[in-house]
């Protein structure tokens, strides 16, 4: 790394396809690693507290830090200040960009720490008024405790922009893993202690998360202060560039949340449904996830930096060449894990989840949503590709009043899913308006795009989407039956219960992995050659500067 400079790929544009891919992956395998230890984390929070009413309401509570975690944290500020960040740096050198940055941390400090005390006061009263015991007197009093929660994931937001501005992109990416360690030390050691029924016991959660924040935050300043920050206080809102930032950001929180605000409306109009339904629909969310931060997160990620950088000398050309890549890479990557999921949601499920409080009621009622959220993975990563590209150009009010849209659409949708659909079947319409609107907004996004910068070559997407499909419906298809048939041979064998379930669908997917890539293979899918591109040269991540 001696003598390499990190804004060298923006500076002389030797930006390659295989390195957006590799550092993607890298991405991808620490937010992997993550979604792992999620599903740990899930796993023990499932058997404590199953689809409670407990957990319904952690669910609804713990919604409203991270639906301020989008709108001003991660996403959005990262999306309106890195842009900004890079070209400072170009222009004026790093002792600017860092008085740059210590100016929108300071500023940002600030609001959130005003957001957090009101926030907390309109909870308290909500609290006082509500009946004792009631779900919104459980809601509001564990929201109260988690609100802090969004002081310290949002400056650590920042921080984790800042370093990927650098080209670092291994600590923001494994930073969420903290969350889950933290998350899994409560459940097995604070929750058991914290009272004897659940009820009480949700609450040694809640200041899990409380605490998390904490130690996100913390582990991102040694990494900053190696790069050159020092702490301090700024305030300078007459700075050109720092009202830049903010008159970028505001369009751009809503722009990025919409999938949060989604969740977040899904999330209380299940709590209307049912009072196991947020929970099923949030256990439903996190086998989502994993998939989901394999690559379209991790390729969201790197490509912000990337198309900075290309925008700032207007290379449209080589902006329309990423996107396409990337579509394509990541399409290759969703469609088997979108159709797998939908083809073995219920023995997932139960393997995962399905012990001590999880029943197999809670089984049948987070299978379902899932079934419906996993066709949903085919239209989340559209947005994760389209929308750095606004970004990073400065445009940060198309995928807004996209956004809105779409939002307005999910509501209309939920409404009449509500209205129209058995109650057993209720909770898990609520993940399909998700779908279509997210869908709705994904096509949206690639029409704007087209319109901006010209056509990424549609032509090549759509038939290669085509072959994609067809090899992962054909896999899917083969998961299911050998995963069917391989339990039944483990039940006759006399296997316990959970060692069946584990084999059995490791089995099936590890089997339908090998037919895929030989299927994709067959038919000279050209993205099985850009993944293994990406893993034969990873090793020179750190020759890229993506470390």
């Amino acid at each position: 790394m001696s003598g390499f400079d990190p804004l060298d790929w923006i500076k002389t544009g030797r930006v390659k396809k295989a390195n957006v891919l590799r550092s993607a992956f890298l991405v991808g395998g620490f937010t992997s690693m993550s979604r792992v230890l999620g599903l740990a984390r899930d796993f023990l929070t499932a058997g404590f507290f199953g689809t409670s009413l407990a957990m319904s309401a952690f669910v609804v509570a713990f919604r409203i830090p991270n639906l301020f975690r989008a709108l001003f944290g991660e996403g959005a500020l990262s999306s309106a200040f890195i842009p900004v960040f890079i070209e400072t740096r170009r222009r004026d050198g790093e002792a600017a960009a860092w008085s740059l940055a210590r100016k929108i941390i300071t500023l940002v400090g600030l609001a959130l720490l005003g957001v957090v005390v009101l926030g907390i006061a309109v909870l308290s009263a909500a609290r006082a008024l509500a009946p004792a015991g009631s779900k919104t007197f459980f809601i509001v009093s564990l929201a109260r405790i988690m609100l802090p929660y969004l002081f310290f994931i949002c400056l650590a937001g920042i921080s984790m922009g800042i370093l990927n501005s650098y080209h670092r992109f291994a600590l923001p990416a494994s930073t969420p893993s903290l969350l889950n360690l933290v998350w899994i030390a409560f459940v097995l050691f604070v929750c058991p202690r914290a009272g004897r029924t659940i009820n009480e016991q949700i609450y040694g959660l809640a200041w899990g998360v409380f605490a998390a924040g904490i130690v996100q935050l913390a582990a991102q300043i040694p990494a900053l202060m190696r790069r050159g920050y020092r702490p301090g206080l700024a305030l300078d809102l007459r700075d050109e560039r720092v009202l830049r930032v903010f008159k970028l950001m505001g369009p751009a929180a809503l722009g990025l949340a919409v999938t949060q605000v989604n969740v977040m409306i899904n999330s209380l109009l299940a709590a209307w449904v049912g009072p196991w339904a947020p929970a099923a629909l949030f256990y439903s969310e996190r086998l989502i996830y994993l998939p989901q931060g394999l690559l379209a997160t991790a390729m969201s990620t790197v490509l912000l930096p990337v198309l900075s950088g290309h925008a700032a000398r207007e290379e449209h050309a080589q902006i329309r060449e990423t996107i396409n890549h990337s579509l394509r890479s990541v399409f290759f990557i969703m469609a088997p894990a979108a159709l797998g999921l939908l083809a073995l949601a219920r023995p997932i499920v139960q393997m995962i989840f399905e012990w001590n409080r999880f029943t197999p009621a809670s089984t049948d009622l987070t299978a379902v949503a899932l079934q419906f959220y996993a066709p949903g993975l085919l239209v989340f990563c559209l947005a994760k590709v389209f929308v750095p590209a606004f970004y990073a150009a400065q445009d940060t009010r198309t995928p807004v009043k996209i956004g809105l849209l779409c939002v307005t659409l999910n509501f209309a949708l939920n409404v009449l899913f509500l209205l129209t659909w058995p109650l057993r079947l209720k909770h898990a319409s609520l993940a399909l308006a998700t779908v279509l609107s997210e869908g709705v907004n994904g096509l949206l996004l690639g029409c704007f795009l087209h319109r901006r910068f010209g056509s990424p070559g549609w032509k090549t997407i759509f038939a290669s989407a085509a072959r994609i499909l067809l090899c992962a419906g054909a896999t899917a298809a083969c998961a299911a039956l050998i995963q069917s048939r391989l339990a039944g041979l483990l039940d006759s064998a006399g296997w316990p219960a959970k060692a069946n379930q584990i084999a059995a669908v490791l089995a099936s997917i590890a089997a339908a992995m090998g037919i895929y890539f030989a299927a994709a293979a067959a038919l000279r899918c050209p993205e099985i050659g850009h993944v293994r591109e990406a893993f034969r040269r990873r090793g020179n991540n750190r020759a890229a500067g993506c470390e």
